[in-house]
């Protein structure tokens, strides 16, 4: 049975979420270097708080590649560039004014990156809708930096070319413009759970919502190869979400939870894997295909209100809210290398 849904879409996707992470990078580092070079204490503030926005953005890229569930490397060209800007901003060929203006085109591309991802889900499917959600709040930030570098840029832009300041009304056009953004989309995007410092809870529970997505759709659909195709999601997105809780979450809240408890998540999840094995032999055409994925359904929903239930209110009582973002973090960076190992073996089985 196909173990993958709509692979070149998806992984075409997965490459521009990669593009997406090494361009935040160089962003990340472009700040770092121009505050180091900025002897402007308006234009610092305005750098210092972008930094900060990306910062954070770089940790929900992460979330929104684990979520997804394809990781790839970004495109050898994007590879190139990233290359290529990275000594310019290093070295002396460029004046401060030309980093800066380089640095919004980057923005730019961002901004761009994160509105095509967006538009392509919208085609590929529901579950990828909800595992790059959490880009709406990269986009706005991106967009909104756009406008305090236009303002940064031209008082630059002036110094270089008359050594005078510039009409600092255009400082305040920017200032407004950020300003109507944010009344516009901003607090929407902003007040949502995309956030880096996302929980363990938080975390479980948007694994928890995209297979559910795959489930409704696999069940909804009557095309024999969109339902394998659905089908080889959640199983991927299964394996990799009970190997990592498994490896993480279970052994750390054992103490609490208790012995009994955590060891009832740890047999459930054992029982999925000879299922979903079964119904790899099973033709998705048939009734009993269909018969049996929701009865397994069924199950795995039982164990998520198990744990959105009672396991998240035990973790909220018992670990700090500190604690629970480090255990989200560990079973990222876990779940993350579980894809990985598991694209490899995938490669090595075709060859």
């Amino acid at each position: 049975m196909v173990m993958t849904l709509d692979d070149t879409k998806r992984n075409a996707i997965a490459v521009k979420l990669a593009d997406m992470k090494l361009l935040q990078q160089l962003c990340i580092d472009n700040e770092e270097l121009f505050l180091r070079e900025c002897s402007d204490g308006e234009i610092t503030d305005s750098i210092r708080r972008m930094l900060d926005d990306d910062r954070k953005n770089q940790g929900i890229l992460d979330t929104v590649v684990v979520q997804y569930g394809i990781q790839k490397d970004a495109d050898s060209t994007v590879q190139q560039m990233v290359q290529s800007i990275r000594k310019l901003m290093e070295g002396s060929e460029l004046s401060f004014f030309e980093k800066v203006f380089q640095h919004e085109l980057l923005k730019h591309q961002q901004v761009m990156n994160g509105l095509t991802i967006h538009k392509a889900a919208q085609i590929v499917g529901a579950d990828v809708m909800a595992a790059i959600g959490p880009l709406n709040t990269i986009n706005f930030e991106n967009r909104a930096h756009q406008e305090q570098l236009k303002g940064v840029l031209e008082i630059l832009g002036v110094r270089e070319l008359t050594g005078q300041d510039a009409d600092q009304g255009i400082w305040s056009r920017v200032q407004d413009a950020i300003a109507a953004i944010s009344g516009a989309v901003g607090s929407a995007v902003t007040q949502s759970s995309d956030k880096q410092d996302m929980n363990i809870q938080d975390v479980l529970r948007m694994d928890h919502n995209k297979v559910n997505i795959l489930f409704t759709e696999l069940i909804q659909s009557d095309d024999p190869r969109k339902i394998q195709e659905y089908f080889g999601q959640i199983y991927k997105d299964l394996c990799a979400h009970a190997a990592a809780e498994e490896e993480i979450v279970y052994p750390r809240v054992r103490p609490f939870y208790g012995e009994a408890n955590t060891q009832e998540l740890y047999d459930e999840q054992a029982r999925w894997g000879p299922v979903f094995e079964q119904l790899r032999a099973i033709s998705p055409s048939t009734p009993e295909f269909k018969d049996r994925i929701k009865k397994i359904w069924d199950e795995i929903g039982d164990h998520i209100r198990q744990e959105e239930s009672t396991m998240f209110a035990s973790i909220r009582n018992n670990m700090s809210s500190q604690e629970s973002e480090e255990l989200a973090t560990q079973f990222k960076a876990a779940k993350g290398r579980i894809q990985e190992q598991m694209g490899e073996t995938k490669t090595e089985a075709n060859v």
